[in-house]
């Protein structure tokens, strides 16, 4: 499985329930990547889309500890187990995990692959990302030419587990 985030030099994920910064480039890489695809998330994250809906063009996973919540064109689940039997029958690289921190957490060791967005800028944020360049579980496989949008500097870099 995938997972792709978004974080900060800090690897802060968001604030108040709320991305930390939006960059057109990384929602049309994070589009490009998930399109067609599945996605898992939390309830949480799903509230943050717009009108709370789940995204267009892929299987939308929702994990919520509720157990009366009920979404359209969205399978609800009500934890990670139920949420790896509702995504068995398709291939591992066309799963990612897109939050949000607590569902980063579960689900950080069923993953094989980690796409990061890293921003060279500290925010105030209150939801972090396990720091993969502390786990000796993971290792760059490949990073972008630095790029910048506005005064904000950003790579887009791809992790892997070690084998």
């Amino acid at each position: 499985m995938n997972l792709i985030v978004a974080v900060d030099k800090n690897w802060a994920i968001g604030y108040q329930n709320k991305l930390l910064i939006s960059i057109p480039e990384d929602m049309r890489f994070f589009r490009d990547e998930t399109t067609n695809k599945v996605v898992i998330m939390g309830r949480n994250t799903l509230e943050t889309f717009p009108g709370g809906r789940p995204l267009k063009n892929r299987l939308n996973v929702v994990i919520t500890s509720k157990p009366d919540f009920a979404v359209n064109d969205a399978v609800v689940v009500h934890s990670v187990k139920e949420a790896l039997e509702a995504v068995k029958d398709y291939k591992s690289e066309n799963v990612y995990i897109i939050g949000g921190a607590s569902i980063y957490e579960q689900m950080l060791e069923y993953c094989d692959v980690a796409h990061v967005t890293k921003i060279d800028y500290a925010y105030h944020a209150d939801t972090y990302f396990p720091n993969l360049d502390e786990n000796p579980q993971w290792m760059i496989e490949a990073e972008s030419d630095e790029r910048t949008y506005y005064d904000i500097e950003y790579a887009f870099y791809k992790y892997i587990r070690k084998k």
